[in-house]
């Protein structure tokens, strides 16, 4: 990965939308501008870019390891000092002046902030996303590759998952199989395996826990890792026997909105075209209603990230863009059913990352 040219871009969006300083504190942010991120804590941290140069604010605990991996001038504090003495000497480095727009990456905790604004009492907070989204949004041939590696860590878990269902597994057993899959595959993380059994599956965000699948249950099995610092993110169903009609009805009329969904996705198109292209499937199926939630989100170093796929996004898809279809009937006191896939663009449309089958998985 060129963090360099990273870096580079984002600095020309800060003089674009004239933002003279930017700080990251360990997340998400970090990792993408660095390739390294130290254990975030109470402890504040920062990387403060400014046009020409940059520094480091860190803990002294921390600051053998990150000289490793960072290359800017760095300031470090003990736990007795506190930040305020490190936070005016960067300052001094990057030149001294107040800045008017000062970013703050989006994550950062309310504290960090709070330490920032002692330091710099005259400058406007802003959001750090209006310079650093647009440079994440659009990923390079190196960082597609990588998502495509994270996804055939996703896909594995996933077919562990099938074949562990059966009757009398809990929720929560099973998302210890597709975690141990992640682990055992080479995944750094287990980002999150929500297991949604029979009523549970009408909660889009439900939390495993000790539900024990019967027969005639079905399943929402959504999951994701990160691999090499790209996230993995992909919900697929099961159904313990054969599912019901109405089951096959709702999981029919899903998968068709995935697919017009995905159809729309072409280089210039706005992305509530894509929305609306999944919405209108549902809709048509007599169960808009029971669609909760928009029908995707972005994916690269963060599990969610922009762009925001809703029905009143008017951004253009752009080459380099890799997001979430995930259309979703939730019915309450029965059952729901997503089906996502990742997909990333380029001249010619979208193109899948997985290469599992959205079929329901019939289990014995």
């Amino acid at each position: 990965m060129d963090l360099a040219a990273r870096l580079d871009r984002v600095r020309r969006l800060m003089e674009e939308r004239r933002m003279d300083l930017l700080a990251v504190a360990p997340g998400d942010d970090l990792r993408y501008l660095l390739g390294y991120s130290p254990h975030a804590d109470e402890r504040p941290c920062y990387l403060l870019v400014a046009a020409g140069a940059a520094a480091f604010v860190v803990p002294s605990l921390n600051a053998a390891q990150a000289e490793q991996a960072v290359r800017a001038p760095m300031f470090a504090y003990t736990d007795a000092e506190g930040p305020a003495k490190a936070l005016a000497a960067a300052r001094t480095r990057l030149g001294g002046s107040s800045p008017r727009r000062l970013g703050v990456d989006d994550a950062m905790r309310a504290d960090f902030v709070l330490a920032l604004q002692a330091s710099y009492p005259d400058a406007r907070l802003v959001l750090g996303s209006e310079a650093l989204a647009p440079v994440r949004m659009r990923k390079d041939a190196e960082e597609i590759k990588a998502l495509k590696r994270s996804a055939q860590h996703a896909d594995q878990a996933v077919r562990d998952v099938w074949a562990a269902c059966r009757t009398g597994v809990s929720e929560l057993e099973l998302a210890e199989v597709a975690a141990a899959s992640f682990r055992r595959s080479g995944s750094q993380e287990v980002l999150f395996t929500v297991i949604a059994s029979g009523p549970n599956g009408a909660f889009p965000h439900h939390t495993a826990g000790n539900r024990r699948l019967a027969a005639g249950d079905s399943a929402v099995i959504d999951i994701g890792g990160r691999l090499d610092g790209y996230a993995s993110d992909i919900t697929r169903v099961a159904s313990l026997g054969a599912p019901s009609a109405r089951y096959r009805q709702v999981h029919a009329i899903v998968d068709e909105a995935v697919r017009a969904a995905i159809d729309a996705i072409k280089p210039g198109v706005p992305l509530k075209d894509v929305d609306l292209a999944a919405r209108g499937v549902i809709e048509r199926g007599g169960f808009g209603e029971y669609f909760v939630h928009r029908v995707g989100h972005g994916l690269g170093v963060s599990g969610h990230e922009p762009p925001s796929v809703t029905h009143e996004n008017t951004m253009p898809v752009d080459e380099g863009f890799v997001f979430s279809v995930e259309p979703g009937v939730y019915l309450p006191r029965e059952f729901g059913i997503r089906l996502e896939e990742i997909v990333y663009v380029d001249r010619a449309g979208a193109h899948r990352l997985s290469a599992l089958p959205r079929d329901v998985h019939i289990a014995a």
